[in-house]
């Protein structure tokens, strides 16, 4: 029999760890090909080289074009890939993650069904942002209210801090441009953050629909770990550089709004090690008392469910039961 054309899959030994991953690489008005084991972005001023096993997640923004072969790549090293549009619309994709086990994507599954649990996690994570605070006696209300009213403190320190004016969050999806200038940052540092944990949560095997707090989106989960961050990374970021165009440390009309929040996202993100916790977070909270091992290298574990236990996958069953005629 023939053999199949194309290159075969990494193991997951082969791959970079997430927590030594590139953040992520933005790009716009560029064909994306491939070269060997690397990524190509052609523009208008050369050709520029990407190493895609140690890359994170690509952001795509308008006038971006991808190969075919550009993309398996990218699905084999287990990178995520966000479409970012000019107005802040976006769709995701990802290539096959680096976790070869489901057994956080079941941990989590777990959690969410079963509302005691849930509940216990969710109080778990509000913890997480109210330092020095006893949460475990809170209802999902409760949790609500002190996190509304501890993020419109951050949101006023912040406009204190930088002289920014604030009044609220407001913004539109469908018009980004149409927002003030704090809107515009706040909304291009979270896509940031957004597009990074996702790609985290992708990558070790956990479901980024399966939120706890939040649900109902396919999102979900991906915006329940974000949150654990904004405060320290997308609302410092967006109100410092929107503070530092207002005071003519930034020529304003050479200031690339967007483009300078991402920069310095993607600096931050790198110097804090933001990655490495988001993976020792998630772990974290889904398995409390298995913070050992490296789940996204793991081995292939294919079994079958059996309510005694599972069973080793790729084993004929036929004689172990008698049917009845």
């Amino acid at each position: 029999m023939a053999s199949i054309s194309g290159v075969e899959p990494s193991r997951p030994s082969e791959l970079a760890r997430v927590e030594d991953r590139i953040s992520f690489v933005y790009l716009e008005h560029a064909v994306i090909a491939r070269d060997a084991n690397a990524l190509t972005a052609t523009t208008e001023e050369g050709i520029m080289h990407i190493p895609s096993a140690g890359l994170l997640v690509l952001l795509l923004g308008p006038g971006t074009n991808v190969t075919h072969q550009a993309m398996t790549v990218l699905a084999d090293s287990g990178a995520a890939i966000v479409w970012v549009g000019e107005r802040g619309v976006r769709y995701y994709a990802g290539g096959r993650p680096l976790a070869r086990s489901s057994r956080l994507l079941l941990k989590q599954a777990s959690i969410v069904s079963n509302g005691r649990r849930r509940l216990a996690l969710a109080r778990r994570m509000y913890e997480m942002r109210f330092e020095g605070e006893d949460t475990r006696a809170l209802t999902m209300q409760q949790l609500r209210g002190r996190e509304g009213a501890r993020i419109r403190n951050v949101y006023r320190d912040w406009s204190k801090r930088t002289a920014v004016e604030w009044d609220k969050r407001d913004y539109n999806p469908d018009d980004f441009a149409g927002g003030d200038p704090i809107n515009q940052a706040l909304s291009a540092a979270n896509a940031c953050l957004y597009g990074v944990v996702h790609a985290a949560v992708v990558a070790i095997g956990c479901s980024p629909g399966l939120g706890i707090v939040h649900t109902g989106h396919d999102l979900s989960f991906v915006y329940d770990i974000a949150d654990l961050y904004k405060a320290e990374f997308s609302i410092p970021v967006a109100f410092e550089i929107v503070s530092s165009i207002e005071k003519g440390e930034i020529e304003r009309e050479n200031a690339d709004l967007p483009q300078l929040v991402r920069r310095e996202m993607r600096d931050r993100i790198r110097e804090s090690r933001l990655i490495e916790r988001i993976v020792r977070d998630v772990k974290g909270l889904l398995e409390k008392d298995e913070l050992e091992g490296e789940v996204e290298s793991g081995e292939d574990r294919h079994r079958l469910w059996d309510p005694k236990g599972d069973v080793e996958a790729g084993a004929n069953y036929g004689g172990e039961a008698r049917w009845l005629s």
